[in-house]
């Protein structure tokens, strides 16, 4: 089991939205340059969630992508199906086809398996994402590239460390 590219992008590319869409539509190009996914994907992707009313666009000068309901009722499972994305751990598609005579030994369990994420997944809103995000404290900034070269000593500088001797 595991989920593709196609919904971890819808996920990801819809918080972006949530996140930056208070002050109205977000163009594309833009969640494109903050998450680093090909705009002609998200234009494919978009076009999907809009299609299951996720979202709603808007032309022309200004315009962009808005989510199409309140944060707490568009859940990370409905994003993910709406770009028909699954989430199916048994081998069959739930089709009980997993062997050429029937049902494997183990169907059940990752049909409930199955049924555990999508519990977990529909459970999780855009809303609860968001809080989560902002609760999380601020990365600390590594030094900048000019402060790297400030700092850097040359190799005639740095002495030789002797390491430790070891017991054998």
């Amino acid at each position: 089991m595991k989920l593709t590219t196609k919904g971890r992008y819808a996920v990801t590319a819809m918080l972006d939205l949530a996140l930056h869409g208070s002050n109205g539509p977000v163009p594309l190009a833009a969640i494109s340059e903050r998450q680093e996914i090909s705009l002609s994907y998200l234009e494919q992707l978009f076009s999907r969630l809009r299609r299951n009313g996720l979202v709603v666009s808007t032309r022309g000068p200004g315009g962009g992508y808005c989510v199409a309901r309140s944060l707490d009722q568009v859940c990370v499972a409905q994003i993910i199906g709406a770009v028909n994305e699954s989430v199916d751990a048994t081998q069959c598609a739930g089709k009980e086809n997993c062997l050429s005579h029937g049902r494997c030994l183990t169907h059940d369990l990752w049909d409930d398996l199955s049924t555990q994420i999508e519990e977990f997944l529909s459970g999780v809103s855009l809303a609860d994402m968001i809080a989560r995000h902002r609760a999380r404290p601020a990365p600390r900034p590594g030094p900048s590239p000019a402060e790297v070269l400030l700092h850097h000593r040359p190799l005639t500088e740095i002495k030789e460390i002797p390491l430790a001797r070891r017991a054998v």
